[in-house]
C-alpha cells in the first residue's frame, strides 16, 4: 500500500474530526472580560468543568487529537520548512516538503529564493504576490478603454448618419424624378 493515499485519507479524516471538535474555552471566560478565552485547564477543587458536569463546556482531551499521519502537515499535504536564505533550499525534498519564506527576509532575497525554488520545483506556501497595477496605471487603462468605446460609438453614429443621408438623398432624387415625370406628363 502506497504512502500517498494513506496521507490523503489522514488529511480528510483530520478535517472531519476538526469539524466535530468543540471550541475549548477557558472556564468563566464568557462571564468576566478580564479572563481571556485562551484554553487553560480548570483546576479548582469545586470546578464544574474539571468534574465534567453535564451542561458545562467540554475540556480538551487526548481523544480530540487528529490522526498521527496528518499531524504537522500543511493542508496541502506538504511538510512545512522555514527558509531564511537560498542555501536552505538544498535541504528541502520537493516531493514531501514545501517551503515558507521567513518574514524577516527582504524582497531582494525573497525573489532569489523564489527563482531557485521554481528551478527545483519546490512548492512555496507564501509566494510573492503578483504585481498589481498602480492606481495611475489602472486609471490610464480605464481612460484608454473609455476612449476606444467612445470612438467606436462615434463611428457607429457616423455610419448611421451617412446611411440616413444616403437614404434621404435617394428619396429626394426619386421625388425630383417623379416631379419631372409628372410635369412632362402635364405638358
Amino acid at each position: 500500500m502506497s504512502q500517498e493515499p494513506a496521507k490523503e485519507r489522514a488529511l480528510k479524516q483530520r478535517i472531519r474530526i476538526k469539524s466535530n471538535r468543540p471550541t475549548f474555552r477557558r472556564q468563566e471566560s464568557w462571564r468576566y472580560m478580564r479572563v481571556s478565552q485562551v484554553w487553560r485547564r480548570p483546576d479548582g477543587c469545586d470546578s464544574k468543568m474539571r468534574r465534567k458536569v453535564k451542561g458545562w463546556p467540554a475540556s480538551a482531551r487526548i481523544g480530540y487529537r487528529g490522526p498521527k499521519m496528518a499531524r504537522g502537515l500543511h493542508p496541502s499535504g506538504y511538510e512545512e520548512v522555514i527558509v531564511r536564505n537560498a542555501d536552505d533550499l538544498s535541504k528541502v525534498d520537493p516531493k514531501t516538503q514545501a517551503i515558507r519564506i521567513a518574514h524577516t527576509v527582504g524582497m531582494k532575497n525573497r525573489g532569489g529564493i523564489s527563482v531557485r525554488a521554481e528551478e527545483r520545483h519546490i512548492h512555496i506556501l507564501n509566494p510573492l504576490p503578483k504585481e498589481k497595477p498602480t492606481e495611475e496605471e489602472e486609471t490610464a487603462e480605464e481612460a484608454e478603454e473609455a476612449v476606444v468605446e467612445e470612438t467606436a460609438k462615434e463611428g457607429e453614429k457616423v455610419a448611421e448618419a451617412e446611411a440616413k443621408t444616403e437614404a434621404e438623398g435617394e428619396n429626394i432624387e426619386k421625388g425630383s424624378e417623379e416631379r419631372k415625370s409628372g410635369e412632362e406628363s402635364k405638358d
